[in-house]
């Protein structure tokens, strides 16, 4: 069976509340930056609630971490979206919103073609990579499996 890539990154806001107005900036991005996904070579589905983002999904005990969670076609074209993309300028900017994190705040793992994979599953293969490094398990893009 064809395998695809499932990615999840989480970051802990500066502030106590994504309507903190130190958010701002990031959040006016959100849409077009997710639209920017969707668009792009290679993807598959992204994790979003009732309002079309995952802000408000907080499966971590800390409801300062946001997650974002999507799959791809290939490791080539998320590395494509989040490198050389609208996205990289977010991405460079992170630090006016989010803590720096001290551990790994991604990970990379294969699914089969059509699986959807759960936020739980996804935590878990996180602290899985947080404890253990990387493995077929669980990785990053500086360690590929």
């Amino acid at each position: 069976m064809k395998k695809q890539l499932a990615q999840l990154n989480i970051a802990r806001m500066l502030s106590e509340t994504i309507d903190d107005p130190l958010m701002a900036d990031f959040v006016s991005q959100i849409d077009t930056i997710n639209t920017l996904a969707e668009n792009s070579k290679g993807f598959v589905w992204r994790l979003k609630d009732d309002a079309g983002n995952a802000t408000n999904i907080h499966p971590f005990d800390d409801e300062r971490i946001i997650v974002n969670m999507s799959v791809w076609e290939s490791i080539e074209d998320l590395m494509e979206y989040a490198y050389k993309s609208a996205h990289s300028s977010v991405m460079k900017d992170r630090s006016k919103w989010f803590e720096k994190f001290g551990k790994p705040s991604m990970v990379l793992w294969y699914i089969d073609e059509g699986q959807t994979p759960s936020v739980e599953e996804a935590r878990e293969r996180l602290e899985f990579l947080q404890k253990n490094g990387a493995s077929e398990y669980a990785f990053d893009f500086k360690s590929r499996f």
